[in-house]
């Protein structure tokens, strides 16, 4: 029976082989922890990643905290809380979050590989395959 038992164990544990399709930097955990702090938020609940149409590139980012829907994709990195609804995942699959404080002002910056056209000031994008917009 022991062998039977050893033999089922997986060799590599699962979580290893899966990777979380949301990320955000050291940074980036660091500002959303201080601004935690001083809210008096519950890490418990999450930072919603989200997408809705607006821009001069059709769509732009939503950050903001929020308790986990039933339907959500969550995403833990960094012991965060990362949820994306299912409409707003094939915008933001891969994404990683991060903090930049550069001269040009402070704030969140999303890092997306499926965006193939950004507006000038970066605040507004556009995936490939979406020909018109619509919020989502």
């Amino acid at each position: 029976m022991a062998i039977f038992s050893k033999l089922a164990e997986p060799a590599i544990p699962v979580a290893i082989l899966w990777k979380a399709m949301i990320t955000i930097t050291d940074k980036g955990a660091e500002k959303v922890r201080e601004f935690l702090a001083t809210q008096d938020g519950d890490v418990a609940a999450g930072l919603r990643v989200g997408v809705r149409g607006g821009g001069c590139s059709g769509f732009q980012y939503q950050l903001a905290f929020d308790a986990p829907h039933p339907d959500d994709q969550i995403f833990e990195d960094h012991g965060l809380k990362l949820l994306v609804a299912p409409e707003a995942l094939t915008y933001v699959d891969g994404s990683q979050i991060d903090y930049v404080d550069a001269l040009t002002g402070a704030g969140f910056k999303v890092e997306n590989p499926n965006v193939v056209a950004a507006c000038g000031c970066g605040s507004s994008f556009r995936v490939a395959g979406q020909e018109s917009c619509s919020p989502v």
